[in-house]
């Protein structure tokens, strides 16, 4: 339980760990191809996994199964970067073409291993987020319908200071995936002319995410006033290009709208690597700034052969949790 109370800036939370670390999963977890539902061995842990023949993108000939499969084969390069975080969940029962809700509670019952975060929020309500701390909670994430992952932005027990901070780049109607591409290099020289590391994925929507790895300390409300400047000030730079005016009514067409405002606290991001609910199940990749450079599409990255670029590139988002080369925010302050 949780004892302090929350306010507009303050969340305590604490971690509930059942009393024995898993044994290793083995190297690679085949999911069976000819089953509708099995329960797992994952380690000494089991995982009741349902539904496998259930069409999750028909028109692509993508099942719940493969989904799964997916998440199992690139768990090693996606566990990193969301272990300890409180998941929110978004789930698509029917798949990506149908009906989806969040929910943030992690549901009873429950596997008794399944570690949780309890976050008091202003209402007086504690929440008890799932989190994704090994493959066997990933699978019984993604088991419950959902595609891709939300993440919060900071860790639990210290929810409340981030380790990194973004710019969500998103096309206003009238603009092209070559204007988002160039918006993101120009983030990335507005950045580094300060020298301030940044790293860059598709969102497997219709943009590009732009991550700071960043020192923690600062509060998550912080984090979001340095963005906002930072925005405003790009748009100051290229006002023809991007826009940071939030009232959709409002924004100038034609141009790309660099989203501070997802660093607000209680806001989500699809985790890298996620799958994305969109047509032939693309994937939210890290890119390299040369790859943006030389111009991509977001539907160049899908479920189906995000496996061999891994395997290829290995994650180049390894430098967002490592500890070195992380902004000091105290700098700007």
């Amino acid at each position: 339980m949780v004892a302090r109370r929350a306010s507009p800036h303050e969340h305590p939370s604490t971690a509930h760990r059942p009393v024995a670390p898993p044994r290793a999963a083995p190297a690679r977890l085949e999911i069976p191809k000819d089953e509708k539902q099995v329960e797992l061995a994952v380690g000494d842990r089991t995982v009741k996994l349902t539904n496998l023949d259930k069409p999750f993108w028909p028109e692509a000939g993508i099942t719940k199964r493969d989904l799964l499969q997916y998440y199992a084969d690139v768990a090693p390069q996606l566990l990193p970067h969301v272990v300890d975080r409180p998941m929110t969940m978004k789930r698509y029962p029917n798949g990506a073409g149908g009906d989806f809700f969040f929910m943030k509670r992690a549901p009873r019952p429950r596997p008794t291993w399944l570690e949780t975060c309890s976050v008091s929020h202003p209402s007086g309500n504690i929440i008890d987020y799932p989190l994704v701390q090994d493959l066997a909670a990933l699978l019984w994430v993604v088991n419950l319908g959902c595609i891709d992952l939300n993440p919060a932005y900071g860790t639990c027990g210290d929810i409340d200071h981030p380790d990194s901070l973004h710019f969500d780049l998103d096309p206003v109607p009238g603009a092209t995936f070559e204007t988002v591409l160039d918006a993101a290099l120009l983030m990335r020289d507005a950045l580094e002319s300060l020298h301030i590391p940044c790293f860059a994925k598709t969102t497997g929507s219709r943009g590009i995410h732009v991550y700071v790895p960043i020192e923690k300390g600062p509060s998550q409300h912080e984090v979001w006033d340095f963005s906002k400047h930072f925005a405003r000030a790009v748009e100051k730079r290229a006002p023809e290009l991007v826009t940071t005016v939030y009232k959709v009514a409002a924004r100038p067409q034609g141009r790309v709208l660099i989203d501070f405002n997802q660093n607000a606290w209680g806001r989500t991001l699809a985790s890298v690597y996620s799958v994305r609910p969109r047509p032939r199940a693309p994937v939210s990749m890290p890119v390299t700034w040369s790859e943006i450079e030389r111009g991509l599409r977001i539907e160049q990255f899908r479920l189906d052969n995000a496996r061999a670029r891994l395997r290829e590139k290995g994650d180049l988002w390894a430098p967002m949790v490592s500890s070195g080369h992380r902004l000091d925010l105290g700098r700007f302050t």
